[in-house]
């Protein structure tokens, strides 16, 4: 009897383990809690040494050996598939490649709110030579203030900015997105559907730019809702209109997507991670950084800030930054080249 539990939990232990690394294959990549558990990588890599530990502690006992055995072999392959896939995307980079006269610089920080100041965020852009910057959760007033400051460092910048429900006095900041946007790149303005929302995420606003001449890539700054138990629904809608951001083309997403390469695998086209666009950071070396929490070492965190770029970009760098500044999320700086 006891020998029959114990092939049967190995068996369900390999199931869940198989699950838990790979949701894509029983596409259950967007499915509470499995969503969740593969956004964390880092930790589930954890778990499952942690578990090999235990199982090869419970081989000294001659009884359970084998049940032991069978344990540790499930653990160590799921701990060595996580591993690849990390391997695979990257566990930070250091720093980006030296900036040439046409790369783009693409900075991305979820600032919650006035948890990072205007100075933090100027100085970042600054430091990193950033061309285009995505502020989920940061008030307009917030982004002139980092523009004046800029153009008196000698790095001016456009701020373009969308609010859901302007007419609700001291409304959550999670209702805002700001954007800035070098001169270099164009003038650009937002589309009439991100202002007013009758083509945006749900919960909390993205922003979509276009080049008023028509030259230039289309910028989208994102903002999805978190994948909690009760927004799942609104979550898949989210994930499923950013794609539709993505068509062929030039274009270049960036923000807070709330969801890892893991949870786009139905979305993406012709070898597209969400859409045509693919993901930066796990193409250079920093896929598996955690962006969030900040308050977590990165590779425990979750990937779940990104920028992405249309096939007619080449990534050439990423990295994510240490210092959150207040915020619960690292910023992430991409550095993209022309293709071609």
């Amino acid at each position: 009897m006891l020998r029959l539990l114990g092939i049967l939990f190995t068996v369900l232990l390999a199931i869940a383990a198989a699950i838990t690394v790979w949701p894509q294959f029983f596409h259950l990549e967007q499915t509470y809690p499995f969503a969740q558990l593969v956004s964390v990588r880092g930790l589930v890599l954890g778990g499952f040494l942690i578990l090999a530990v235990l199982a090869l502690l419970l081989m000294f006992a001659r009884p359970l050996r084998g049940f032991a055995a069978s344990v540790l072999i499930v653990s160590l392959l799921a701990a060595g598939a996580v591993g690849v896939v990390g391997a695979t995307r990257g566990f930070g980079a250091s720093a980006l490649p030296e900036k040439t006269e046409s790369s783009v610089r693409v900075l991305t920080w979820n600032t919650a709110g006035e948890a990072v100041s205007a100075e933090q965020i100027a100085q970042q852009v600054l430091e990193q030579g950033a061309d285009i910057v995505a502020l989920p959760e940061t008030t307009e007033a917030v982004g002139e203030q980092i523009a004046l400051m800029l153009r008196e460092q000698g790095h001016p910048m456009w701020v373009h900015h969308v609010q859901f429900r302007p007419d609700v006095p001291n409304g959550p900041q999670s209702w805002q997105t700001t954007v800035l946007v070098a001169p270099d790149l164009g003038e650009y303005s937002v589309i009439e559907s991100s202002k007013d929302g009758t083509s945006n995420t749900g919960s909390v606003p993205s922003a979509v730019l276009m080049p008023i001449d028509g030259s230039g890539p289309t910028i989208v700054a994102v903002h999805a809702v978190a994948p909690r138990m009760e927004e799942m629904e609104q979550w898949r809608s989210d994930l499923q209109w950013i794609a539709d951001q993505c068509p062929a083309g030039d274009f270049i997403l960036a923000g807070d997507f709330n969801a890892t390469v893991d949870h786009m695998a139905p979305l993406g086209v012709e070898g597209g991670d969400i859409g045509y666009c693919r993901d930066v950071a796990s193409r250079t070396g920093s896929g598996l950084a955690g962006t969030w929490p900040s308050s977590l070492p990165p590779l425990a965190g979750a990937p779940i800030d990104h920028v992405m770029a249309s096939p007619n970009w080449a990534p050439s760098g990423s990295l994510v930054l240490d210092d959150a500044g207040g915020s619960d999320h690292r910023a992430l700086v991409v550095q993209l080249e022309p293709a071609g």
